[in-house]
């Protein structure tokens, strides 16, 4: 990881991707990929 700001809900990875908390992620070339969040709330994990 090259960059964490969990104050603003993103991180750069080394690879140049921005993964977004909301589990959306925006690749070097532009291409979005929507925020997936599981369906079933038994599989979410609470927050520590």
């Amino acid at each position: 990881m090259m960059a964490h700001h969990p104050e603003q809900g993103w991180s750069l990875l080394c690879n140049g991707v921005l993964v977004f908390e909301d589990t959306g992620d925006l690749l070097p070339d532009g291409q979005v990929i929507a925020p997936h969040r599981p369906l079933d709330a038994e599989r979410v994990a609470p927050a520590a």
